[in-house]
């Protein structure tokens, strides 16, 4: 453990990177003592604040419980996911289907298309056919024709869509239809083959399918889901940012949920059965998370799902916070949905422990509600001098640091101590784009789904941090009525730390808005496609005997 982290901090290469997330800690006695001690820590101190303190305003007290159950609640949560997380799966090496590999493009440029494709044809395994899943015609995209054209200088399949809707999802059971069709002419049977599902930048690496393929030798694996890393992590702020987040949820979380079979599905770099999606109709278009729905649907019908922890594709990051927003609006809008539509609760398919994981999981993004009530009550302090609980600062840090602290060394722990300061403050500075979520998701809002931007948009950023701006200010006006009103009380100091350390916490996410330089765009144009069915079938001859079934190189 101490020469990883050592190692870390002198070669910060993409090697390291890669693995280092994923190291489980040395001792999983220890491990378990400390998350025991942990659960002692939070329940100890959520009974003081509850049940030990005279209460002050009952609203603000009452706000205060509330997230403070929230926080309990994820930290059991999180101590019941990660308790084991050396499980793994069987594998099956013999087992060796045909599997159809889907490159989902829509607009992305086509030399990342290429360095995708060029990969994905170099993987090794007996046979599988390589398909680009251009749906740049319908989302009017004005390279859709190049990347028609790419697929035939590379000399794989293309399916392009003319009849738009469903968005990713729709453009996936698109091409599942089109490519069944195929596929039975040349007797591949449907009850076996697979299907593997990479973003446009999402860099499959040779031993991609070798390493998930043999999980299916057990017939109820519905999916493989493996991690997503960004290889532009030293590119910027944000990019840094958005891949730590990701360290502690593919590290500890992913591995994990491993053992209790309820895998999170996240939309590339994996492997489903085309049986699995056929009884689950396909992929979710009902939600801008279709991944994580359809999960979801595939665990309720009784499929199981393996993780397998090794980074065995590369993507890129957001490369600033407009795209991040977006990115992350879209992630909270369809895990809440689980919640408000699909709540885990009540899918009778689904074991208890697959309903803890999702509702776990969904829930997180109800965090920025609780962000919300947790700044706003030293404000609330400063102006009208009401306070939830009636408690000296001294007393309540005896009680709220250990765990605090305590809570927050097992996070790093279990994520062998990649998980930062920066990644956690990100997380909490998204709040509004949580509450934005939420309130989409409440009001059942049509949101579309917005592609990721490859490559950084600039431009002024400034919107989307204005309520933390908003909130410092009103700190500093908060504290001068505050001193007005009664001095430099012990109150008045509590409140003060409490205000600033929120405002250090979204320090990180309103540094990512300061690169404000205006982006010209080009115009959009749309042109009619060639023909009415996809590319596939108006392919040369040469092209329709199965050519993109690669042979394994020696």
């Amino acid at each position: 453990m101490k020469t990883s982290r050592t190692t870390r901090r002198s070669l910060p290469t993409l090697s390291h990177l890669k693995k280092d997330f994923l190291v489980s800690p040395s001792d999983p006695l220890m491990t378990k003592v400390l998350l025991a001690l942990n659960v002692v820590l939070a329940l100890t101190y959520f009974f003081a604040l509850a049940f030990l303190f005279p209460i002050g305003n009952p609203v603000l007290f009452g706000l205060l419980i509330l997230g403070e159950v929230f926080h309990v609640f994820q930290v059991l949560t999180f101590i019941y996911t990660v308790w084991d997380t050396s499980y793994q799966a069987k594998k099956y090496p013999s087992y060796k289907p045909h599997v159809d590999v889907f490159v989902t493009v829509a607009g992305e440029p086509v030399e990342i298309v290429r360095e995708t494709i060029t990969a994905a044809k170099g993987m090794r395994y007996p046979d599988f056919s390589v398909y680009i899943l251009n749906d740049g015609y319908v989302a009017k995209k004005e390279n859709w024709r190049e990347i028609e054209e790419l697929a035939r200088e590379l000399g794989v399949g293309c399916v392009t869509r003319q009849v738009p809707g469903g968005a990713k999802a729709g453009n996936i059971n698109n091409a599942l239809a089109e490519t069944m069709l195929f596929n039975t002419q040349y007797g591949i049977n449907a009850e076996t083959s697979l299907v593997a599902i990479f973003d446009a930048d999402h860099v499959p690496y040779p031993a991609f399918l070798e390493k998930t393929v043999p999980y299916f030798g057990d017939q109820k694996v519905g999916f493989v889901q493996t991690p997503q890393f960004y290889k532009n992590y030293h590119e910027n702020f944000v990019t840094q940012s958005s891949w730590e987040q990701q360290e502690l949820f593919f590290g500890p979380i992913c591995k994990g949920r491993n053992r209790h079979k309820a895998v999170t599905m996240c939309g590339t770099n994996m492997v489903l059965s085309r049986r699995a999606l056929a009884e689950v109709g396909g992929m979710c278009t009902e939600s801008i998370a279709e991944d994580f729905v359809t999960g979801l649907f595939m665990h309720e019908r009784g499929y199981t799902s393996v993780y397998v922890p090794e980074v065995l594709a590369e993507g890129l990051a957001t490369e600033d916070l407009l795209t991040y927003s977006k990115q992350q609006f879209r992630w909270g809008r369809g895990a809440l949905d689980v919640i408000f539509r699909y709540n885990p609760l009540f899918r009778r398919g689904l074991s208890w422990p697959q309903r803890i994981e999702y509702l776990s999981g969904a829930s997180f993004f109800l965090s920025g509600v609780i962000v919300v009530i947790d700044a706003l009550l030293p404000i609330v302090f400063f102006f009208t001098g009401q306070v939830a609980v009636h408690v000296s600062g001294m007393l309540l840090a005896t009680i709220f640091l250990p765990y605090l602290f305590f809570t927050l060394y097992l996070i790093r722990r279990s994520t062998n101590f990649t998980f930062t300061f920066q990644s956690m403050a990100f997380s909490i500075g998204s709040f509004n784009i949580q509450v934005d979520a939420l309130w989409a998701a409440l009001t059942k809002t049509k949101n579309s789904f917005n592609i990721t931007t490859k490559g950084r948009v600039r431009g002024n950023f400034f919107p989307i941090v204005k309520w933390h701006t908003l909130y410092a200010g009103l700190v500093v006006l908060g504290v001068i009525v505050a001193l007005f009103r009664e001095g430099l009380t012990a109150s008045v100091v509590n409140n003060i730390a409490w205000a600033s350390i929120n405002i250090l916490i979204f320090w990180p996410f309103m540094q990512a808005s300061f690169p404000a330089f205006v982006e010209e765009k080009k115009p959009e144009r749309v042109i009619k496609p060639r023909s009415m069915t996809h590319d596939l079938l108006n392919a040369p001859a040469e092209l329709l005997t199965r050519p993109h079934v690669y042979p394994v190189n020696t």
